[in-house]
């Protein structure tokens, strides 16, 4: 698993306090003012999984490893936000990403820190100049579909049409490629299950060249594309300068294809399927989405414009 990305200096897990108003300190090489630096990220950790004593229907015990699922109240410059159920793995990215999805803030740049504390199961988020009209733009709740995480305030909602894509175009063999390297990528699904995972892929000049630039799991989908959209956020543009692709285990709902379109993303895989509003907006914004994608075999529900066909490659039917 890519490790996470976070500037130099970036402190140890600490003791969680409700934030409390604190002089600026000012980073190593920059002013506690620069609103171009990246935030400070902790970088806590927690078991992914535990060991429990289950009865097969043969009547026999045995042990198998299940995934965790944690609590984590997120608190913005002192005024507690929401709480997400997760895995627990990559959780300042989750939060980071959380609130670049919501809309909440613009960029990373306008968050100072994000400190995780698995043992109060809390993270405080330091913003430099607070979020405007918090309160009023958090009221209005949408629940989604889904296991784990399922509710995105009203504003994730609006402005679609707003939203430009790059004009990525992918072929065949690149997404035999991606659907590929998914299937060899170690990952708590396969020892334990019972999660979802979301990778970000960047696309090369090759007729099949696909590079795996994260890979995250979580009891939700959500909270995966949300730590990916985070891990996007403390990135050099150069790095993703190919175009990106999304790929996901779960359904390609209305938020998800909002998320992918946000994130800059203009193609999207689903080992699963598409709900009718997720196709309506991916034929809306003009997103390229692609599900049933195992081993060879895949459905383009919309934007069929940006993959390349290669039906000799998919072999006999």
């Amino acid at each position: 698993m890519i490790s996470e990305i976070s500037p130099a200096g970036c402190p140890g897990a600490i003791g969680y306090r409700p934030p409390m108003a604190s002089p600026d300190i000012a980073p190593a090489g920059g002013r506690a003012s620069d609103r171009t630096a990246l935030p400070r990220l902790t970088q806590a950790t927690a078991v992914l999984t535990q060991e429990v004593e289950v009865v097969d229907e043969h009547g026999e015990r045995g042990r198998v490893s299940i995934p965790a699922e944690r609590d984590l109240t997120i608190y913005v410059d002192r005024r507690e936000l929401v709480t997400l159920m997760t895995l627990g793995a990559r959780p300042e990215l989750l939060v980071l990403g959380y609130l670049l999805n919501q809309r909440l803030i613009e960029s990373a740049a306008d968050v100072e820190s994000v400190t995780v504390d698995w043992e109060v199961g809390a993270a405080a988020v330091k913003t430099h100049a607070g979020i405007d009209r918090i309160e009023e733009r958090t009221a209005q709740k949408v629940v989604t579909t889904g296991c784990g995480q399922g509710s995105v305030f009203g504003a994730l909602m609006t402005g679609i049409d707003r939203l430009h894509l790059p004009g990525t175009r992918m072929t065949q063999a690149q997404l035999y490629a991606l659907v590929n390297a998914i299937r060899i990528q170690e990952s708590t699904y396969k020892s334990a299950g019972s999660v979802h995972g979301c990778a970000l892929f960047t696309l090369g000049a090759g007729d099949d060249d696909v590079s795996l630039q994260t890979f995250v799991e979580d009891v939700g989908r959500h909270n995966a594309i949300d730590t990916i959209a985070g891990w996007i956020a403390m990135q050099p543009a150069q790095r993703l300068a190919g175009g990106r692709v999304f790929y996901t285990t779960g359904r390609l709902t209305s938020e998800m294809v909002i998320k992918s379109a946000q994130m800059g993303v203009a193609i999207v895989v689903s080992r699963s399927g598409i709900t009718q509003m997720g196709h309506e907006i991916a034929q809306r914004v003009g997103l390229c989405a692609i599900g049933r994608a195992t081993n060879r075999r895949f459905v383009c529900y919309a934007g069929v414009d940006r993959l390349v066909l290669q039906p000799e490659l998919a072999g006999t039917r």
